[in-house]
């Protein structure tokens, strides 16, 4: 007997020209983009922090994190608040995305591992590609992607509030 797929929810977003996915249970909130207060000697990745409702959030530019060329601000951009389980520690990110589309699902056995191009190359933060007409939604690893030195780091800079001005 086989057994039926089942489905996931995702948020869907652009990055440059890509469709990207999150699964929706991470994702707090989509917010407006506004520009972040800068933090010196930071990653170039990491634009800043942000006050989502009291609490100070880094602001990642997810373009750059993944080796894309730096966002480009235009009415469409937006952040992506998200919750993620970092080395044990909940840490709360806001992804900027060119654009968010909606939240759609994705059957399991429509997800498709990442491509084996036969080179080394980072796709570790691949967790998975779906064929969606005619072109491709690659589902984002976000353990994976942020896991690391440099992220631990942003942990501390985010698990304080911010003071109320």
């Amino acid at each position: 007997m086989a057994h039926a797929a089942t489905e996931s929810q995702f948020v869907t977003f652009s990055l440059e020209n890509e469709c990207f996915a999150v699964p929706v249970e991470v994702v707090r909130e989509i917010l407006d983009h506004e520009d972040p207060f800068r933090i010196p000697h930071g990653p170039d990745y990491l634009l800043g922090l942000r006050d989502v409702r009291g609490q100070g959030v880094p602001v990642i530019d997810l373009r750059l994190r993944l080796g894309m060329s730096q966002t480009q601000k235009t009415p469409h951009t937006r952040i992506l608040v998200i919750d993620v389980t970092i080395d044990g520690r909940s840490l709360s990110l806001g992804l900027v995305a060119d654009r968010v589309f909606e939240v759609t699902s994705f059957r399991s056995d429509a997800i498709e591992a990442a491509p084996d191009i036969g080179i080394r190359w980072q796709s570790d933060y691949i967790a998975g590609v779906v064929r969606r007409a005619g072109d491709f939604v690659v589902i984002v690893n976000l353990t994976k992607l942020f896991s690391g030195t440099d992220m631990r780091s942003l942990g501390s800079v985010a698990t304080r509030p911010l003071e109320p001005a």
